[in-house]
C-alpha cells in the first residue's frame, strides 16, 4: 500500500492506494499534518511507502519525523518523470504542475494533454504526443478572485462561490458572482480556444478542488478528475520505482 501526500498552499490531500486503486482520501489542513499522517499509518498498517508533493510551506523535517513507521518519498526537480522538460526555467516549474504532466502522459499516451488545475491558482500545462512538456500559463484562482474583489476594494464584499443565475447581475453580489465565475469560464474556454488554433486535437483534463464546481460551465469537452494530482503521484513514485 502506499500513501499519496499532496500539500498545497491552503490545504493538504491524502490518499492511499493499493497498486492503481485509490482506497481513501482525506482532506485536513497543514497544522494537523502530524496527527492525520499517524492516523492514517495507524487505520492502514500495510502502507509502506509514503510520496509527498509540496508547494506549501510545510517544512520537510516534519514528515521526517515519521521516518520510523513508513518510507518517506519526496517527488523533486531530480525525481524521474517520463516527459521532456522545454520549460526555459524548468527549476522553477511547480513540483505540482510536473506530477499532473507526469500523470497524463502515463494514463493518456502518445496524444496532446492540456491539464487545467482548479486550486488557489488556475495552471494550464501543455504535453503534446511526442511527451514534451512545453508549457503553459497561470493565472489567480476563484477563492483568489473573490477575496482581490474584497481586499483591495473599500465596500465589495466577501463571498464564497456560488453560480450566478444570470450573466447580467442584478445586484452587487450577483454582479461580483456573474465577473468571477463567468470570467474563469470564458477564460478556460478562451485558452482552449487558442490552443486548437495550433493544435488540431489533445485531451482536456481538469482537475483540482473547484473542477467540478466549473464544469457544468465550460463549453469544450473535458475529463473532470478532481483527484487526478493524488493519482498522477501514485503513478509518479511508481514510474521512479521501476528505475
Amino acid at each position: 500500500m502506499l500513501l499519496t501526500i499532496d500539500v498545497g498552499n491552503t490545504r493538504i490531500k491524502a490518499a492511499v492506494f493499493e497498486q492503481n486503486r485509490l482506497i481513501e482520501i482525506f482532506v485536513f489542513s497543514n497544522e494537523e499534518l502530524i496527527q492525520k499522517t499517524n492516523y492514517i499509518l495507524n487505520q492502514y498498517q500495510k502502507v509502506k511507502n509514503l510520496v509527498v508533493a509540496s508547494v506549501g510551506n510545510v517544512e520537510k523535517d516534519l514528515f521526517l519525523s515519521l521516518k520510523d513507521k513508513v518510507e518517506i518519498h519526496f517527488i523533486t526537480h531530480e525525481s524521474r518523470f517520463p516527459f521532456t522538460n522545454l520549460y526555459s526555467t524548468p527549476t522553477t516549474l511547480g513540483i505540482d504542475r510536473m506530477v499532473l504532466a507526469s500523470g497524463a502522459v502515463i494514463q493518456f499516451p502518445n496524444q496532446n494533454r492540456l491539464v487545467i488545475d482548479l486550486g488557489t491558482c488556475i495552471t494550464y500545462d501543455f504535453i503534446d504526443e511526442k511527451d514534451n512538456y512545453l508549457g503553459g500559463a497561470i493565472s489567480p484562482g476563484i477563492r483568489l478572485r473573490y477575496e482581490s474583489l474584497h481586499q483591495q476594494t473599500a465596500k465589495l464584499p466577501l463571498l464564497t462561490k456560488n453560480h450566478p443565475d444570470n450573466f447580467i447581475g442584478n445586484s452587487t453580489q450577483e454582479a461580483i458572482h456573474s465577473g468571477v465565475i463567468n470570467g474563469v469560464a470564458l477564460e478556460i474556454d478562451g485558452f482552449i480556444k487558442l490552443y486548437k488554433s495550433q493544435y488540431a486535437k489533445f485531451i482536456i483534463i481538469l482537475t483540482g478542488g473547484d473542477a467540478e464546481f466549473l464544469a457544468i460551465r465550460l463549453k469544450n469537452t473535458i475529463f473532470a478528475n478532481s483527484n487526478f494530482l493524488l493519482e498522477s503521484l501514485n503513478q509518479t513514485f511508481q514510474y521512479n520505482q521501476n528505475d
